[in-house]
């Protein structure tokens, strides 16, 4: 080894530093896409490079400040070029910092310990070599946790978590490197740029599990909670259907009692009265017989309760469809969907605008459920999930949509929501091959 190994070239750091944002941000929901986003790229790594390099030479009390500076820079790169908050951006940012002070070190110390000339181009090619297999297999470790799927939702007690995990890794790293003057320095080049490498490698490694764990439990807790509203849409399945069976029993018992009503002199109003009742319930036999019991109690249900707000479902469903799906599958796609749509029209003013409609059919073989309602507001999304709109939020609201996205996927279906001329329209599509599969 040379005696070089603690003067790591302040460009190879802004693109250690650099290097390590585009990680995070091509894995992330991207504020600018195609040319945009190549030239914010190269704004970004233009930037690094200027602040490393002019700093390159300041004395070792401003040496802090500057990586701290060169901290902040990354974390506002990532914060620019992500559909992120600000928490998120810092989560990452300490991420990347901490990644990157391995990778320039880790690629430093190779450098020095198997190359003795002084060739730059040499120097140069290493260091691409090696950040290119750094950074690609980092990157696909987080490629592979679909980041772009998940929001991050970072607390203050994470944050600050990370936080101390990355001053910790940094510190102990250049301990030696600011003052040897400590028990736990040493004045030995070789040992410095050894430790400072491995140190640097433990706290990415230490970040990473960190950022595993948390991944995995925020993915249990969602599931848990769709869990609750695919059960829940069930129990109000069931509850619907119970309802039902009692209303046939009273309007059969009601059909009886007109027959015999009818049999008796009775005044004109009377008899507009039965023939009314008589009426309603021929419109009540005729509703919700889509051919599938599981599909007519939903239905039947929610109209229930549109009745109630004075809106208007309409429905032409072929409900023999749905008969390769499971009861709680139905009850999650058509109970959320409704349930979504009967909360929009409830805050229409208008009543003539209170509108829902739903269709189930098949073409070019595939199922189409497809569900529209009136909208008047704004359609707001964070990384491709729909924001719920309820005013009163609960640790239930906003996961309809996910919790349909869920069962579709598990048919190989797919989900597309769009507003179109103030309608919110809801489209989900499913092979009709998966019958067999599910059968």
């Amino acid at each position: 080894m040379d005696n070089n190994l603690l003067d790591i070239p302040r460009l190879y750091t802004a693109i250690a530093e650099w290097a390590a944002c585009m990680v995070y941000l091509m894995n992330m929901q991207k504020r600018f896409k195609g040319i945009k986003f190549c030239t914010f790229a190269l704004g970004g790594l233009i930037i690094q490079i200027f602040f490393l390099t002019v700093t390159a030479n300041v004395n070792i009390i401003f040496w802090i400040p500057c990586m701290m500076t060169a901290a902040a820079l990354m974390i506002c790169f990532i914060y620019f070029g992500s559909k992120g908050i600000w928490k998120d951006a810092v989560y990452m940012g300490i991420h990347a910092f901490v990644f990157a002070e391995f990778a320039a070190s880790f690629e430093w110390l190779l450098y020095s310990f198997f190359y003795k000339g002084t060739s730059p181009w040499v120097s140069l090619g290493m260091m691409l070599l090696i950040f290119a297999v750094l950074y690609g297999f980092y990157g696909w470790l987080f490629q592979h946790q679909k980041l772009t799927e998940s929001k991050l939702d970072v607390t203050f007690g994470e944050l600050c978590a990370a936080l101390i995990i990355g001053i910790s890794a940094f510190t102990v790293s250049n301990l030696s490197f600011i003052s040897i003057e400590t028990p736990f320095s040493t004045s030995y080049q070789e040992a410095i740029a050894i430790v400072r490498t491995l140190v640097d490698l433990g706290g990415t490694a230490i970040m990473y599990a960190y950022y595993l764990q948390r991944y995995h439990f925020r993915l249990k807790q969602e599931m848990a909670v769709m869990q609750t509203v695919i059960q829940n849409q069930y129990l109000q399945y069931q509850m619907s259907k119970e309802s039902i069976d009692i209303i046939n029993y009273k309007y059969h018992d009601l059909k009886q009692q007109i027959a015999a009503l009818r049999a008796e002199e009775n005044p004109e109003k009377r008899m507009t009265f039965l023939d009314r009742m008589e009426e309603e319930i021929h419109y009540y036999e005729a509703q919700n017989k889509t051919g599938n019991k599981v599909l007519d109690s939903v239905l039947t249900g929610k109209s229930v309760i549109c009745n109630n707000y004075d809106i208007s479902l309409n429905s032409v469903a072929d409900g023999k469809l749905l008969d390769f799906m499971d009861i709680m599958d139905i009850c999650t796609i058509f109970g959320n969907a409704l349930d979504n749509a009967i909360e929009c029209e409830k805050k229409v003013p208008d009543k003539k605008k209170r509108l829902i409609h739903l269709a189930v059919f098949s073409q070019k073989d595939f199922l189409i459920m497809w569900f529209e309602n009136y909208f008047e507001g704004e359609l707001k999304s964070a990384d491709g999930v729909i924001k719920t709109t309820k005013t009163q939020k609960s640790e239930l609201h906003g996961y309809g949509i996910k919790s349909i996205m869920h069962t579709v996927k598990k048919y190989g279906g797919a989900v597309h929501i769009n507003v179109e001329d103030k309608w919110f329209k809801l489209t989900i599509l499913i092979p009709l091959q998966q019958k067999k599969e599910h059968h």
